[in-house]
């Protein structure tokens, strides 16, 4: 098919699709892997949004467009996207390429099965389990179940449905109506979705009692205490408490034993049980008929909400084949190695205070700009410090040489939190990150 033809269906013609997967791969090897992982390469490419719609053309015509030109859509849709497999993003959660990992997802992607029954997902059906059996093991569990959900929002979700059907398994039929005002419990320092779900499942965020936190962001047991029977005074039921390890800004862990034995006093859930099925299961006999010529058992898509459900095991599956358990754990070690480099490294310059020490690989401080350096006494400070961060990272962005988060936290102003991820990363990228905050914010 010539370039200059429009590029109408590629449906029976299995050498055309098979050139234009081709080419495509030869993009995304070049731009994505080789270049989006290269420190000389830009992390982002800034534009303005209405810049950016001109640039990429967003309009759905009703003609179809060459293959030439399906070619530089996909160029420009990786020249303008934010390269999370840069050395120099450090802006959120996660960051980095594993090939391993990439390479499960082309061939989940390729396949284009959906994870709900083990007739046309057999393969992955097994996966799975053997993957989540695993894990449960790594947390000293030797049962228990479970399934990959599409974030952690999703996940919370889930655990508050599951505590308030164990508490109350007529829920399931009769809603709202079978259950009293309920009360469950979460540190100050939680992941915003703890709220987000009590309001999509129907039990409003007044459901939700914030415990404190202490000054690592650690919940404290005896606020916990305190505000379970506070709640059984006002007449509320206590169900759930949501512990945390590892929060998102501070890396902080709960004290899960003190908390366990608060919950083992006032019968709260706090741990996993086989409830998945029974709670969100409605055997859909279209899906999930019972007379199958295997074991029904292996159809685990009617303990989850969704129906349809990508397949997420294989990337982690083929890379834990690739690195084994021993290859993994010298990642981890090596991301705290760096994390301690970082914070020593912080110490030894006077542009920079640290947040507090850290207890995971969330390395949280301030940049302080010239001007400020004597004036750490003063009654703006504060004030003045947290207008810092947001300017360096409209100027980092904007430069395109790395992204970094801040946020505010608490009666703390502004300060950047990064997050030591990626596989790849070194202690020059560490020193690349100071140095280039001092380049940046040197005028202020």
């Amino acid at each position: 098919m010539a370039d200059s033809q429009p590029l109408l269906s590629l449906d029976g013609d299995a050498v055309a699709a098979e050139a234009l997967l081709r080419d495509v791969f030869e993009i995304v090897v070049d731009e994505v892997i080789r270049k989006g992982t290269s420190a000389s390469e830009k992390v982002c490419e800034w534009r303005e949004p209405e810049e950016l719609k001109q640039l990429l053309d967003l309009e759905l015509r009703n003609e179809g467009e060459s293959q030439e030109q399906i070619l530089e859509r996909c160029r420009a849709v990786i020249r303008y996207s934010v390269k999370t497999c840069h050395p120099r993003f450090f802006n959120q959660l996660f960051s980095g390429l594993d090939p391993h990992a990439l390479a499960g997802r082309i061939v989940t992607e390729s396949l284009n099965t959906s994870q709900y029954t083990y007739e046309i997902a057999p393969v992955f059906v097994l996966m799975e389990d053997e993957v989540l059996k695993k894990l449960r093991a790594l947390v000293g569990w030797s049962s228990g179940d479970g399934v990959f959900c599409p974030g952690g929002s999703i996940s919370n979700m889930y655990a508050v449905n599951l505590a308030r059907y164990q508490r109350y398994p007529d829920c399931k039929q009769r809603g709202l109506w079978a259950l009293p005002p309920l009360a469950l419990f979460t540190s100050e320092e939680c992941h915003y979705s703890v709220k987000k779900g009590a309001a999509f499942l129907g039990l409003g965020t007044d459901s939700v009692r914030m415990v404190k936190a202490d000054e690592r962001g650690k919940m404290i047991p005896e606020d916990l205490e305190r505000q379970v029977g506070l709640a059984e005074a006002e007449g509320a039921v206590p169900f759930l408490v949501s512990a945390t390890s590892g929060t998102t800004v501070l890396g902080a862990f709960d004290p899960l034993e003190a908390v366990a034995d608060v919950c083992q006093r006032h019968g709260l859930w706090l741990h996993v049980d086989n409830l998945l099925k029974r709670c969100h299961g409605s055997q859909a006999s279209y899906l999930f008929q019972q007379d199958k010529f295997y074991d029904v058992a292996l159809d685990t898509g009617d303990k989850v909400v969704q129906c349809g459900r990508r397949v997420d095991c294989l990337k982690l599956w083929l890379m834990w084949k690739a690195q084994g358990g021993q290859g993994l754990e010298r990642r981890v070690d090596q991301a705290f190695a760096l994390a301690r480099y970082l914070v020593e490294e912080l110490k030894k310059r006077e542009t920079f205070e640290l947040v507090m020490e850290p207890e995971f690989v969330n390395v949280c401080f301030w940049f302080v700009p010239p001007s400020l350096r004597e004036k750490k006494g003063s009654p703006d400070y504060g004030e003045r410090l947290a207008k810092v961060a947001p300017i360096l990272k409209e100027r980092m962005v904007r430069k395109g040489s790395m992204m970094i988060g801040y946020q505010p936290h608490g009666t703390r102003g502004n300060f950047f939190r990064m997050v030591v991820a990626n596989p790849a990363l070194t202690r020059a990228d560490m020193d690349f990150l100071l140095n280039e905050l001092e380049r940046l914010g040197q005028d202020l």
